[in-house]
């Protein structure tokens, strides 16, 4: 992966060995994130990046791991950081969490190699995120609009189905308009080698991987790996954005283990532990990886971020969901009350929020009356979720007429507009209309936040 110019001597003073760390003593100078190769008793030789650095000691952390090593290692300071191999023939290739192929193909002939850090975007440079990133799931793209630039965390739970959401997102989504190119960036952290066949199948069975490069980290890889491979992907998806011009979505998932790796290297280092015992530095890091979404002037590409995160005990307020909702603009929460009663997407819309969704919706990107029917649909749905507590004290013989078809329509909403198929993708156009289709069910005194003129042009005329 790295260019491993060989300009420094080898150094035969490890001290320490602790979890994915060792401990260097008197070295020569070196930087924050320099690369290094350490070469075993055995003649074998590892990478690894210098995570710290003193006028006595230097941290490396190692990224295969440091089992086998031993204090008679040598160590070689290679005077340059991590880079990362880009292509646009990166397209339709399945990467390890370290950027090496997976899926039976050649090593990848790099058109550049760039720093896998980044580089922050500058505020004056950067242009407000705006146009419509169609997913084909209506309780996104018709309530919690996804736009160019922006980044919108799903927040999930252990047993909701976040996996096959992000496979279906990274199979439908879609940007309008000509001459666009599009890609998606899959960034999978600590998963199952069950959950990697399973994506690597679902790629290549739908036709999706012709548009992606995909990235998969195992739980069995090294803590030092996790943290490095979603900066793999979001330097391939800079090039493609910034240097191709393409409009790229990337999905991280699942932020939590990212999180995880964090903590483990954290106590290996003896660091004073933060919230819940992650590092303290957790927001900062956090915000390095999200913060490399959006879109600069003067350049046709965007990066849109989608990180998904299963909330430790469905707890919201834990430390990784909680600051990922300073940083990011909304979240989608997936729902277990929906999830037990079969509902496939189960999105909580009453607790979804994306911040931008002005920007990429109305006339011209999404249509006319896209923000009165989201409106509406949220109005009523409230209302309706509101009566059923009523009814579980008073029955529902004593509501009214209008509450009770208020009522009914919050099971219909969840029942046809929330639920869909884990193949279907709805268009911008045809969730907009089931939203009227749900209209139908209310008096029309009760559909009070979409304009008149809408009504008549887009409600069903009742037979």
């Amino acid at each position: 992966m790295a260019k491993t110019a060989q300009i420094s001597k080898e150094y035969k003073t490890v001290s320490q060995i602790a979890g994915p760390l060792i401990y260097v003593k008197k070295t020569e100078p070196v930087g924050y994130k320099e690369m290094v190769n350490i070469r075993l008793t055995d003649g074998t030789t590892r990478r690894g990046q210098v995570l710290d650095s003193s006028d006595e000691v230097v941290v490396v952390q190692v990224f295969e791991g440091t089992s086998g090593i031993d204090r008679d290692a040598s160590v070689r300071f290679l005077g340059e950081t991590m880079k990362m191999p880009v292509s646009k023939d990166m397209l339709g290739r399945i990467l390890s969490g370290s950027g090496q192929p997976l899926d039976g193909g050649a090593p990848i002939v790099p058109e550049k190699e760039l720093e896998i850090n980044g580089a922050a975007i500058n505020p004056w440079a950067r242009d407000s995120p705006s146009d419509f990133i169609q997913t084909g799931i209506s309780t996104i793209d018709g309530m919690n609009t996804l736009v160019r630039g922006q980044k919108l965390p799903i927040f999930s739970a252990s047993g909701l189905p976040h996996n096959e959401i992000a496979l279906q997102i990274a199979r439908q989504a879609k940007v309008r308009g000509e001459n666009e190119e599009f890609a998606v960036v899959f960034i999978a952290m600590g998963i199952t080698n069950e959950e990697k066949q399973m994506f690597m199948k679902e790629f290549e069975r739908t036709g999706a991987l012709k548009n992606a490069v995909v990235f998969l980290n195992l739980a069995d890889d090294p803590a030092v790996e996790r943290t490095l491979t979603p900066r793999l992907g979001l330097t391939t998806a800079e090039y493609m954005a910034f240097d191709l011009g393409m409009q790229v979505l990337v999905i991280m998932t699942d932020i939590t283990n990212y999180c995880e790796a964090l903590r483990q290297i954290g106590a290996a280092r003896e660091e004073v532990p933060g919230r819940r015992g992650y590092p303290g530095y957790m927001y900062t890091d956090l915000a390095q990886l999200y913060e490399r979404a959006g879109r600069i002037k003067g350049k046709k590409g965007s990066i849109t971020q989608i990180p998904i995160l299963s909330m430790p005990g469905g707890d919201i307020t834990h430390p990784i969901p909680d600051l990922s909702g300073y940083i990011t603009e909304g979240q989608i929460v997936l729902s277990m009350d929906l999830h037990r009663n079969g509902i496939y997407p189960p999105v909580n819309v009453s607790s979804s929020l994306s911040r931008l969704m002005g920007g990429g919706t109305g006339e011209g990107r999404t249509r006319e009356d896209h923000k009165g029917v989201s409106d509406q649909l949220y109005a009523a749905y409230a209302e309706g979720k509101d009566l059923r507590g009523l009814v579980a004290i008073v029955g529902k013989e004593s509501l009214s007429a209008k509450d009770r078809k208020l009522l009914d329509f919050a099971d219909l909403f969840e029942d046809r507009f929330v639920r869909q198929g884990p193949e279907e993708d709805r268009s911008i156009e045809e969730t907009l209309d089931l939203g009227w289709e749900l209209f139908t069910a209310l008096d029309l005194d009760q559909i009070t936040r979409i304009s008149r003129k809408y009504i008549e042009k887009y409600m069903p005329k009742k037979a």
